[in-house]
C-alpha cells in the first residue's frame, strides 16, 4: 500500500478516537448537571413592583430567602437585594453606576426609586434641577410677555378714544366757527 492511503487511514482513526472521547465528557457531564440540579430545590416567582420596577423572590433548598427588586429606568438605583437568612435581614442598594451600599430600611422593597437612593446617600442629578427650573423660568416670562402685551393693547385702545373724542370735540369747535364767520 502508498504512503498516502496508511496516512488516510490514521488520520481516520483518530478522528473517530476524538469523537467516541468527546460524547463521552458530553454524558458525564449532563450526568453531573442533572444530580447537581436535584440537590439544589429552589422555588423563583417574579412580581411587579411599585415605581416601575420587578421582584424576583427566590428560595433554595436551605431556606435562604432572596428578594431582588430591579429597576426598569430610574436613573439613580437599579436594584436592591434583601436576603434573609437564619431570621437575619440584610439589605444591599445598588446604584445605576454599580456603586453598593447596605441599608436598614426595612421597607426598601416598597419605597419609591428616589427615596432609596436618598437613604443610600446617593446624590440627584442636577442637570434634571436645572432643566426643571430654565422650564419654570420659560413659563413666567412666557405669562409676564402675555400681561404686558394685553396692558399695552389696553393702552392703545384707550389712547384711541381719546384721540377720536378730540377729533370731534376740534370738529365742532372748527364747525362752529365757520358758521360764525358766515353769518
Amino acid at each position: 500500500m502508498s504512503k498516502k492511503i496508511w496516512i488516510g487511514i490514521v488520520i481516520t482513526a483518530l478522528g473517530l478516537a476524538a469523537a467516541a472521547c468527546s460524547s463521552s465528557n458530553e454524558t458525564n457531564a449532563n450526568t453531573n448537571a442533572n444530580s447537581n440540579a436535584s440537590d439544589t430545590a429552589t422555588t423563583t416567582t417574579t412580581t411587579t413592583g411599585p415605581d416601575n420596577s420587578e421582584i424576583t423572590t427566590t428560595t433554595d433548598k436551605n431556606g435562604v430567602k432572596t428578594e431582588t427588586r430591579t429597576f426598569k429606568n430610574n436613573p439613580r438605583v437599579s436594584k436592591v437585594v434583601v436576603t434573609t437568612r437564619d431570621g437575619n435581614r440584610t439589605a444591599k442598594v445598588y446604584s445605576a453606576s454599580g456603586e453598593e451600599k447596605e441599608t436598614n430600611d426595612p421597607n426598601v422593597l416598597q419605597a419609591t426609586g428616589d427615596a432609596i437612593a436618598d437613604g443610600a446617600g446617593w446624590v440627584k442629578d442636577k442637570s434634571v434641577t436645572a432643566a426643571d427650573k430654565t422650564k419654570e423660568g420659560a413659563i413666567t416670562a412666557k405669562d409676564k410677555t402675555v400681561d404686558t402685551s394685553k396692558k399695552v393693547a389696553d393702552k392703545t385702545v384707550d389712547t384711541s378714544k381719546k384721540v377720536a373724542d378730540k377729533t370731534v370735540d376740534t370738529s365742532k369747535k372748527v364747525a362752529d366757527k365757520t358758521v360764525e364767520g358766515v353769518k
